[in-house]
């Protein structure tokens, strides 16, 4: 499962969800389909807005974690 850390990123980095849809050209609903993780599919170059913006690297934003079966 793909875990979405914007939330952390914008923390430290003292900026709001709007102020990074602003600068990076999208909109703040979209913006927020990404933070809270039911994007399917996020586009190279917003990640790399996104980077840009907050002066991170993907993994910074991005988290990969086994799913656990309760079987």
């Amino acid at each position: 499962m793909i875990i979405v850390n914007l939330d952390v990123m914008l923390s430290r980095r003292k900026m709001s969800s709007g102020e990074l849809a602003e600068k990076i050209g999208i909109t703040q609903a979209n913006l927020s389909i990404l933070k809270t993780g039911k994007a399917k599919a996020i586009r190279f170059s917003t990640l790399d807005a996104i980077c840009r913006a907050l002066d991170c690297q993907p993994a910074d934003i991005l988290e990969y974690r086994e799913e656990k079966n309760d079987a």
